[in-house]
């Protein structure tokens, strides 16, 4: 069962009407673009592909951070499957964004950056405050910096309120959120832009004792494994039962629909 904390079209749709209402590069000849977290490369191939629409005749230097070699195999084959794709000269970086940070400052590189995306992967940052002053740190005058992660108003802000020491592993992944993040940046005095784009999940199931979908959902909710079995009573009825809350899901013709909503935020660098 694949499940992602959002919804790839919202997500994809959210992205490009971003793009679209952003100046990125405007003037220049070419672009130094970042993906951190890039996965298969699905999302960052689109923008990619938007901004080529945009300034046709950019070339664009675009650094893949990525630390899984089966998901940067998957980039590379979708790259070798597109046509019209020379404009772009593709650095291959298999590694984590701290480590990609270490290699940059040991290779004393001053590059910078007009474009650097982060789309949901500060989850899995042991400091997302310093990762996200690092890459700061790259942009160029006029940069972005666009950062995707689940809204703070969405089912999983307020989840993730409620039972962060009971759920979250801070070994595996970290329980952030957008209202997390902008915490971070309001006290720095970092100015950005913030938006959100509408998601849902049908989470039907997992009010259905011994259902195996419903299962595999509230593992996937709770990020526990066997979630159902491991649980004290209690906890499982808590969460359960805010799972159903106002502020987590609506019910509507019988379904229980999760709030799934992502918040983006876009830094930019004006000096």
């Amino acid at each position: 069962m694949n499940l992602e904390r959002c919804d790839s079209r919202s997500k994809l749709k959210g992205v490009i009407v971003l793009l679209k209402i952003r100046r990125i590069g405007n003037g220049k000849s070419h672009l130094n673009v970042i993906g951190v977290g890039s996965g298969a490369g699905d999302i960052d191939l689109e923008m990619l592909s938007e901004l080529h629409q945009k300034h046709p005749g950019v070339t664009v230097d675009n650094e893949v951070v990525e630390p899984s070699s089966q998901q940067l195999h998957n980039y590379r084959v979708s790259v070798s499957q597109k046509k019209d794709l020379d404009y772009i000269t593709f650095t291959w970086n298999k590694m984590t964004a701290s480590e990609f940070e270490e290699h940059w400052k040991e290779k004393k590189m001053t590059k910078k950056a007009d474009f650097i995306h982060m789309i949901q992967m500060l989850y899995y940052v042991k400091d997302p405050a310093a990762t996200i002053s690092f890459f700061q740190s790259l942009l160029d005058k006029n940069g972005k910096l666009l950062i995707i992660l689940v809204s703070g108003e969405s089912g999983w802000g307020k989840l993730w309120r409620t039972y962060r020491h009971q759920l979250c592993n801070p070994d595996i992944s970290q329980c952030v959120t957008t209202e997390d993040i902008k915490n971070i940046l309001d006290s720095k005095g970092v100015r950005y832009q913030n938006y959100e784009l509408p998601s849902q999940m049908d989470i039907t199931e997992c009010f259905t004792e011994g259902d195996e979908k419903g299962e595999l959902l509230l593992d996937f909710l709770t990020e526990v494994l066997n979630f159902s079995k491991t649980a004290s009573p209690e906890l499982k009825a808590g969460v359960l039962k805010l799972l159903r809350h106002p502020e987590c899901s609506v019910e509507s013709n019988g379904k229980v629909i999760f709030n799934n909503n992502l918040g983006v935020i876009v830094i930019e660098q004006l000096t």
